[in-house]
């Protein structure tokens, strides 16, 4: 076997330009595979996170009509002693109790239809946490003109600046990113960005009577912090709703869809103004494990824990299923993307294996002649093509690394007319990768599949192969 592996490999190296044309065709086909595929993922990921994790959760304990009807009506009575079951099961990380219906919010002249989410201020850390979301910095014309006033900052970093009026963030990092300065512009600029984009802001106490309004919408209800908004809804058993309340903070959400439309307020405040005491409409839980199989075992753990029959475990998809059948769908378009490209990419091997075997019909004849078996020739011809793939596959893959790697830490922001029609989609416009996962090493046993296929020609070839035909040819 070390001696057919050494012919093999000298082998590939006589004829170089048919090696690397194999070789690049396996590089190119397994680099663009990996790259597309790892951008996708990263986008589902994004919006999981996104919008999942920090809204509606993995699962959801809920009336058993509240789906289909999302009324107050249908909550049911929360203590903490089902919140604490659920959190001993396996890869729970955090149980978080919710009141979630709409009403009408009013400003001024304004009025909106908002989603209103009443939280634990301090459970809520371990889920949302909404504080870190709050908006800590804002560009605005007079942030512009006291940088230019300044002089210290130059005018094309002024101009990035300008581009992002009327933007808000909630750190430091998101600002970095948007900005798209270099390193060394973010080291020596940022900080006179953040000196006069500071915006004060607050959250909510454990019994806070106000309330925080996402950043999008206290834009649209033209308010700031300390303005008062007007709710007005209907109650438990069809009781009217109505009150005033004080904006304590304002919140930036990732998902533009959620940032049009939300307000968040404590549980108690929002039991009283449903007229709805000890009642919620959901317990939110979320996993350590992302797969469908640890989903769909929590939810049977935790339904088995319900005491009230009128309650029940939904599974995010089962909650969502719009985005849930949107990934789904274009997850499926992808592998169909990526089965094309690589159907193109195998007759593309397939061409240079003919090729092969038409320049060596007169060696393989040889080998035969003088004495070799035609088991041993088809042994390293199957090593040449496992070579020729394996050298593709690597260079593919090391070649890739480096792309998932900076993109999935530094992802690609989309801005100008394609950042706001993202935006206007209800997506965030970023486009990060996907870590390092099953998409990745698939590629060793999809390149493996397309060698073998290919390999069967000169095996069938060399197997019906007459000697004297093939001297002569």
């Amino acid at each position: 076997m070390k001696e057919e592996f050494k012919i093999a490999w000298r082998n590939l190296w006589r004829n170089r330009r048919r090696t690397f044309i194999t070789s690049a065709s396996v590089f190119f086909a397994v680099f663009f595979a990996v790259i597309m595929r790892s951008y996708q993922l990263g986008s589902y990921d994004h919006m999981i996170s996104n919008f999942i994790e920090s809204f509606s959760g993995y699962i959801q304990v809920q009336h058993i009509e509240y789906q289909d009807n999302p009324l107050i009506d249908y909550s049911f009575d929360y203590n903490d002693s089902i919140a604490a079951a659920i959190l001993g099961i396996d890869k729970v990380v955090s149980v978080t109790p919710h009141i979630e219906s709409f009403t009408l919010a009013s400003s001024g002249a304004q009025t909106k239809g908002v989603a209103v989410i009443a939280i634990d201020p301090e459970k809520e850390r371990s889920f949302s946490d909404p504080e870190n979301k709050l908006v800590k910095y804002r560009i605005t014309e007079e942030t512009a003109e006291r940088l230019r006033e300044d002089g210290i900052v130059p005018d094309k970093v002024l101009e990035e600046v300008k581009k992002n009026l009327g933007r808000a963030y909630s750190s430091r990092a998101r600002l970095e990113l948007e900005m798209g300065l270099s390193n060394g512009d973010n080291e020596l600029y940022v900080p006179e960005i953040l000196k006069h984009s500071g915006a004060s802001n607050g959250f909510l106490a454990e019994d806070d009577e106000g309330i925080l309004v996402s950043d999008r919408l206290a834009g649209y209800l033209k308010v700031a912090i300390g303005d008062s908004v007007i709710l007005m809804g209907q109650g438990y058993h069809g009781v009217s709703a109505a009150g005033i309340f004080p904006v304590r903070g304002i919140i930036k959400m990732p998902s533009p869809e959620i940032d049009n439309r939300l307000i968040i307020m404590t549980i108690p405040a929002a039991q009283k103004f449903y007229d709805a005491e000890g009642k919620i409409t959901s317990l939110v839980v979320n996993l350590t494990d992302k797969s469908n199989r640890t989903i769909k075992t929590a939810k049977a753990r935790i339904n088995s824990l319900l005491y009230d029959n009128n309650t029940t475990a939904k599974t995010w998809y089962e909650l969502n299923p719009i985005l849930y059948q949107q990934i789904q769908g274009d997850s499926q378009s992808g592998a169909a993307m990526l089965g094309i490209l690589y159907f193109i990419i195998f007759f593309g091997i397939f061409g240079t294996v003919l090729m092969m075997v038409s320049e060596r019909k007169r060696e393989f004849g040889v080998l035969v002649a003088i004495g070799m078996q035609k088991k041993k020739l088809k042994r390293i011809v199957t090593i040449e093509m496992i070579l020729l793939g394996t050298i593709g596959l690597v260079c593919g893959l090391l070649a890739s690394t480096p792309l998932i790697l900076y993109f999935y830490y530094y992802p690609i922001l989309l801005k100008g007319d394609l950042g706001n029609m993202m935006e206007d989609w209800g997506w965030d416009a970023v486009m990060p990768t996907a870590w390092f996962g099953p998409y990745f090493y698939w590629q060793a046993v999809i390149v493996a599949l397309m060698v073998l296929l290919a390999t069967l020609y000169p095996l069938r070839k060399i197997g019906k192969l007459k000697e004297i035909e093939a001297l002569k040819g």
